[in-house]
């Protein structure tokens, strides 16, 4: 996927970081010929514009993108509610808006729906479980908006239960799928790296994964709610 034109430079660190867990590349551009000189050999895959920080540029930066000769779209402006009012005069410049503060969540469906019905790009692959959510392109995971800091073991463990919601393993079989076939640990190292998992989601979120005695390891629930 071709990244997304930010503005301004440096953009609003709220927004990054929605994009970044969303999974969706971005370079920041302050001016238009910044853009144009930032700009990647197969086009922009949209403009996130943020005219609630610097409203006359951020129209100005509009007004250029949609007078080149191939007008870059999908474009999103993001608005504060003193501006909603005079965005009828300027619907010509932009293909949908956000209102901030925002929540992820929109921003995301927001972003889907352009890219849908432009057909310039395609949402990442995640797997999404409850609050938690998993980049399978970006190798990033949140869980309720909040950012994990795992070890690529750490992941590549929860991105296993979590595709794999309800069903039971047990060590063996967890040291065999995540680590390897070749891997020579015991399997207190599954232990340890579920404990280190539970307490990275934190205690109210620690019971997604759960301890089935005498077995293994579930994710979530099993589909008989047990």
């Amino acid at each position: 996927m071709e990244p997304l034109l930010l503005y301004p430079d440096p953009p609003p660190p709220v927004l990054v970081q929605a994009l970044d867990l969303a999974g969706y590349p971005w370079k920041a551009a302050g001016t238009a010929e910044a853009a144009t000189r930032l700009e990647p050999g197969d086009g922009w895959a949209g403009a996130v514009v943020c005219a609630d920080v610097d409203g006359e540029g951020a129209f100005a930066l509009c007004r250029a993108l949609r007078k080149r000769d191939l007008p870059l779209e999908p474009l999103l402006v993001m608005v504060a509610g003193h501006q909603l009012a005079d965005l009828e005069l300027r619907e010509d410049m932009f293909d949908d808006f956000c209102v901030s503060p925002f929540q992820d969540r929109e921003l995301e469906a927001r972003l889907k729906h352009l890219f849908w019905r432009t057909g310039q790009g395609t949402r990442p692959e995640l797997v999404e479980y409850g609050p938690l959510i998993l980049n399978l392109e970006t190798y990033q995971a949140a869980i309720a908006g909040r950012p994990l800091d795992l070890t690529y073991m750490e992941y590549e463990l929860l991105k296993f239960l979590a595709t794999h919601p309800g069903k039971v393993f047990t060590r063996e079989i967890l040291l065999s799928r995540v680590w390897g076939y070749e891997y020579y640990g015991g399997a207190r190292t599954v232990d340890v790296h579920i404990r280190r998992l539970r307490a990275k989601l934190g205690t109210e979120h620690e019971h997604l994964i759960s301890t089935v005695r005498s077995v293994g390891y579930r994710f979530g629930q099993s589909r008989w709610g047990l």
